[in-house]
């Protein structure tokens, strides 16, 4: 589309030029076609810097119907024509150095843009082809040496700096392009023009808008305002900032309100439409990427209808127009905005501009213009044609020559907030450091074919545009340098629009942003607390309140995330950021685990110091009738090993209550699995001796032999180990651990022991199951032997009891939650210890304690 316009405006002036001059007019002779293009500002030199500036703009833009000639640009821009001055300034102060170029004078050839694409392509190639020769005996004077043109010789421009705007800009690079000639702006910021691949011959000495975007989102986001009103120019400028923004904001929070783009020239519909667009929404805090210019009919119209209590933020392209001031100072108060890096002064250039006098001035039309314009006078002599402001220029009075640019108020002479103005000064100073570069370059060792090097007094655009990227110098005590992108390191003043003490506007730095610091140091507004107004401390521009504490964020579906809705906090939440109110305090959850002091807690500790007890008192009833037949009878060694080790599950049980730590849980399965393993093993050989005592009495059986008391002890350390290698392994690999647990319920903390391994504690109760069954499956089988009192009954009931007791445990442990589920793991200890107990050990203690006559040898041998 962009190469669309730019044929087509091409197109445009063959068609115009063509017109004034005759269809019949020979192309083959190189005439020039269209009007005399007799305003610029040449002096000849070595090298001649092209320049272009928008020293005019017109407030209402002109559609192209091709059918008449556009209306230009009409009025007079003081600030562009200060840029003008600086860059002679830079200049004349380069050609006077001997530390710089002191063999090649830099000359300059400015012409106007009026910051028109059409405008600015024709200048442009006026820039790039020197003068045409079509020109050569037509009347007039040149403006800048008072000479005839056909006496005139000017030197092509192999650079131009310039222009302002970034969509002139683009199309300046798309026609440029093709000759390799470089382009160097001072204003344009757009973030398109970083692409080299599009625009390989671009460099500017203007940050771009990347960096202001990112800037811009901190500072909406420090004041909270997250619902935020973008407006800006139908430009290339406007929509990729806007765009960016838009992706910046995102990442804080920040959401637009609306997006707005109004056309360059404000029509009195289109300023209508844009209020309206402003007032039909609650946000008070608007961004406006735009000109001057447009800022200027927007607050005319807004003071017509007295809309106030709107919070601007500036983009750099407006953040220090002064002008904008006198007329709308109850507008723009407190406005905020980043203004690209000032140069504190530039020695020498307020002289430079001050040393107009009207003799000096009158031949040159930018100047003279601005003379007219600012004293309300004429000329003798004027070369100015144009007509506009107060009367025609035949009307005023002839300038009486005393008048002082001192005595009045221009932004051509306001030396206070050099910007742009640096910019320029750092354009130049880019080229004639690139120019010094090449003039360096040793024979043979260039960077060109051949390792060749270029001619400072002839070489070619693309040559020097090779030097200009590689440029790195200091100006003013500040080093500049450029990215890969041909940009610079972006530097911001953020800056904040108060009353001065006579109504002024005074320009205050209130922050800054620094792109070379590191990531989250980059932005810094150090005096906003103090010196912004009340009206911006106090405005407040959210599309939706902060939910108050007690409440959380519910988004609208299909709204932006700044538009929400506040809803209770659910049960086991809260929130505690704004006032006072329900749910807005965290509550201490109560930490609940198995306790020694509670109803259960006692009642189980009971039963194990009661199990361990028990043990105990049949260990000394056996060791006190050891001699007697049934003790001696039942294989006196295992029964005591047995006791010793249901002894210590009881006392196991006891590791299962009060508060958990990390040692008690490390230690509380695998002790548990390690003491029933060592019980049940003992139960194993018992069972296996019994079967083996009745098959030895068979004739000729040799089998108790083979199974004697150190085979015994064998078997039951045997069976031990299988489960110390478990339990070892598991506490190796995801060994129990302390855990709070806050998900049973919302307002308690168990504190528990986790068991790490899930596969670890169930191969645990896995093999103990395996141990139980094996004796269940022996005992059953010396169920029916023919002893007066057969052991191998009562290990199969407590076998029994055993599986009754940990199958019931299995499902139970499962849907058991809290603390109650450590009271399920000592219950089922307890049980299953006292069911082995009571079933083995309560028969013989009846017979030994209460029915002696029993205990004797006779009386076990009888069948």
């Amino acid at each position: 589309l962009s190469s669309w316009i730019t044929n087509a405006i091409l197109l445009l002036f063959l068609s115009l030029f063509r017109g004034n001059h005759g269809s019949s007019a020979p192309l083959d002779g190189c005439a020039f076609l269209g009007e005399e293009e007799r305003k610029s500002l040449y002096e000849d030199g070595d090298v001649v810097i092209g320049g272009l500036f928008p020293l005019h703009y017109s407030p209402v833009s002109s559609p192209l119907t091709y059918n008449v000639k556009p209306i230009t640009s009409t009025y007079n821009y003081a600030r562009a024509l200060r840029w003008m001055q600086t860059m002679t300034f830079a200049i004349k102060e380069i050609n006077e150095r001997t530390d710089l170029l002191p063999r090649l004078k830099l000359g300059f050839h400015i012409r106007d843009s009026c910051d028109d694409i059409p405008v600015s392509l024709k200048a442009s190639l006026l820039l790039a082809n020197g003068q045409p020769e079509g020109l050569k005996g037509n009347a007039g004077q040149d403006e800048a040496t008072g000479l005839g043109c056909e006496t005139v010789n000017r030197t092509v421009s192999s650079v131009i700096i310039g222009d302002a705007g970034s969509g002139v800009s683009m199309a300046l690079l798309r026609s440029l392009g093709s000759f390799h000639i470089p382009l160097v702006s001072y204003f344009a910021s757009c973030s398109c023009l970083s692409n080299q691949r599009e625009f390989p011959t671009f460099m500017r000495t203007m940050p771009s808008d990347a960096f202001q975007i990112k800037a811009l989102a901190q500072l909406v986001l420090y004041f909270g305002w997250t619902w935020v009103g973008v407006i800006g120019v139908e430009s290339d400028y406007a929509r990729f900032a806007i765009q960016l923004f838009l992706q910046e904001s995102v990442r804080y929070g920040v959401c637009a309100a609306y997006t707005h783009f109004y056309p360059v020239g404000l029509s009195h519909q289109a300023i209508e439409k844009l209020l309206n667009v402003i007032q039909m929404t609650s946000s008070k805090v608007i961004i406006n990427f735009s000109g001057e210019a447009e800022m200027q009919d927007i607050l005319r119209e807004m003071q017509r209808r007295n809309l106030t209590g709107f919070q601007w933020i500036a983009s750099e392209a407006w953040a220090t127009s002064k002008s904008l001031w006198e007329n709308s100072a109850n507008l723009l108060k407190g406005t905020l905005g980043f203004a690209i890096q000032r140069a504190a002064v530039i020695p020498g250039l307020q002289q430079h501009l001050a040393a107009l006098t009207p003799s000096a001035i009158h031949r040159i039309a930018f100047l003279a213009e601005f003379w007219e314009e600012t004293f309300n006078c004429r000329l003798n002599g004027s070369a100015n044609a144009h007509n506009h402001g107060l009367g025609s220029q035949q009307s005023r009075m002839p300038c009486k020559g005393t008048e002082v640019l001192h005595d009045v108020y221009s932004p051509y002479s306001d030396v206070t907030q050099l910007r742009v103005s640096y910019n320029v000064y750092k354009a130049v100073y880019l080229v004639a450091y690139a120019l010094q570069d090449m003039s360096n370059c040793k024979a043979g060792e260039g960077p060109f074919v051949k390792n060749t090097c270029a001619d400072p007094k002839n070489f070619k655009p693309w040559q020097l545009l090779h030097y200009m990227k590689l440029a790195n110098f200091s100006t003013l005590g500040e080093e500049v340098n450029f990215d890969k992108n041909g940009d610079p390191i972006a530097y911001y003043d953020l800056m904040n629009w108060q009353t001065g003490p006579d109504g002024s506007l005074d320009l205050v730095k209130v922050g800054f942003y620094d792109a070379s610091f590191p990531a989250g140091k980059s932005c810094l507004f150090s005096h906003l607390s103090e010196c912004l107004n009340f009206a911006s401390q106090a405005l407040r521009s959210v599309c939706s309140s902060s939910c108050p504490p007690g409440s959380r964020i519910a988004r609208r579906k299909g709204e932006p995330i700044c538009c929400y809705d506040c809803v209770p906090c659910a049960e086991g939440e809260f929130s505690n950021t704004t006032g006072m109110s329900s749910r807005d305090l965290c509550i201490p959850k109560r930490v609940e685990y198995l306790s020694y002091h509670e109803f259960m807690g006692v009642l189980l500790c009971a039963a194990s110091v009661l199990g361990a007890g028990v043990s105990l008192v049949i260990i000394a009833i056996f060791y006190t009738y050891k001699d007697t037949a049934l003790v001696r009878a039942n294989n006196m060694e295992l029964s005591f090993l047995l006791l010793v080790f249901l002894t210590i599950c009881f006392l196991v049980g006891l590791l299962f209550l009060g508060k958990p730590s990390e040692w008690l849980c490390r230690i509380r399965y695998p002790a548990f699995g390690i003491s029933f393993a060592l019980c049940l093993s003992c139960l194993l050989a018992k069972t296996v001796v019994v079967l083996m005592a009745f098959r030895s009495r068979l004739p000729g059986s040799p089998v108790m032999k083979w199974f004697g008391t150190k085979q015994q002890r064998a078997s039951v350390l045997l069976g031990t180990t299988v489960q110390v290698i478990v339990c070892f392994i598991w506490l190796l690999t995801s060994p129990p651990h302390a855990n709070h647990n806050k998900d049973y319920h919302s307002s308690t903390i168990i504190v528990e022991c986790a068991t790490g391994s899930e596969v670890g504690f169930w191969l645990v109760l896995g093999y103990i199951g395996v141990l139980a069954c094996m004796c269940l499956v022996l005992a059953f089988m010396a169920r029916k032997l023919p002893d007066n009192f057969n052991e191998a009954k009562f290990i199969t009931f407590s076998i029994l009891i055993f599986f009754a007791v940990w199958v019931t445990f299995i499902p139970v442990y499962m849907s058991t939650g809290g603390k109650y589920i450590v009271a399920v793991h000592v219950f089922a200890i307890l049980a299953s210890a006292f069911g082995l107990l009571l079933c083995i050990f309560a028969p013989k203690c009846y017979i030994i304690l209460l029915k002696p006559e029993k205990n004797s040898k006779k009386f076990l041998m009888q069948r």
